[in-house]
């Protein structure tokens, strides 16, 4: 089914049972597999793949213990120019996917989540609402980046990394003043099955040892392991963003 009002552009392939509604525009080039769903307003860039079974600009739904989903309308979404997006991926509406960026089988992205260019989102990760994951980021499979995150440019995520944004473990009316996610600055590297405490800052460049528990700031450049995760070393000289080559293309 598509809507009268839908826009496809030249060349654009289309599988079996594909619902496009109202007031969608798609690009030169995508190809939509079978059985998506592509819900109203949505804007999809030229050369855009979209796997089977995936649905894209999803409304959220908002139970009633609810933290962090908001009601109220959401802008469209916006999947960038030559993205790819795998099969059972759900992008919810209000979100921003950057060009050339890899979405991966079975992915979920919560509303108003903004993905920077060339990033990189791995198979079963799990993105909640309101966080920034900047360009060039890789988010591997089956990690958890809780609402209320930033991850900045050149950042690695290992898989099964947990986020979390709440001290209070859902209990009390206080944790809304503390509500937040973690903080990954520029180039921050993450090992597999860390766990970051709520509103922990992770800073330039450096990094958290597989399997630890972050319950503080990270310094800048440094490594940290254990639990709690404590400060080992410094992150070695070439292991620095600035002397990688694909920092300075």
């Amino acid at each position: 089914m598509i809507h009268a009002t839908a826009v496809l552009g030249k060349g654009v392939k289309l599988g079996e049972n594909v619902v496009i509604e109202e007031d969608v525009r798609i690009g030169d080039g995508c190809f939509i597999g079978h059985n998506v769903v592509i819900h109203a307003d949505t804007e999809i860039g030229n050369g855009v793949r979209i796997g089977d079974n995936t649905v894209i600009g999803r409304l959220p739904m908002r139970a009633k213990m609810s933290a962090v989903t908001e009601e109220g309308r959401l802008t469209h979404t916006v999947i960038g120019d030559n993205a790819l997006i795998g099969s059972q991926v759900v992008i919810y509406r209000g979100c921003s996917i950057g060009s050339q960026v890899l979405v991966a089988d079975l992915a979920s992205v919560r509303e108003n989540v903004e993905i920077g260019d060339l990033t990189i989102i791995g198979r079963g990760v799990a993105i909640e609402n309101r966080v920034k994951i900047g360009r060039k980021c890789k988010v591997e499979t089956n990690a958890y980046i809780c609402a209320l995150s930033v991850v900045e440019d050149f950042c690695f995520i290992a898989p099964m990394v947990t986020f979390t944004n709440d001290n209070f473990l859902g209990r009390t009316e206080e944790r809304f003043r503390y509500h937040r996610g973690p903080w990954l600055k520029l180039g921050a590297r993450i090992g597999a099955n860390a766990t970051l405490l709520p509103g922990i800052t992770v800073g330039e460049d450096a990094l958290v040892a597989a399997g630890s528990v972050v319950t503080r700031d990270v310094p800048p450049g440094k490594v940290v392991m254990g639990v709690p995760a404590r400060i080992v070393r410094d992150v070695p000289e070439g292991q620095l963003i600035e002397n990688q080559v694909f920092f300075k293309k």
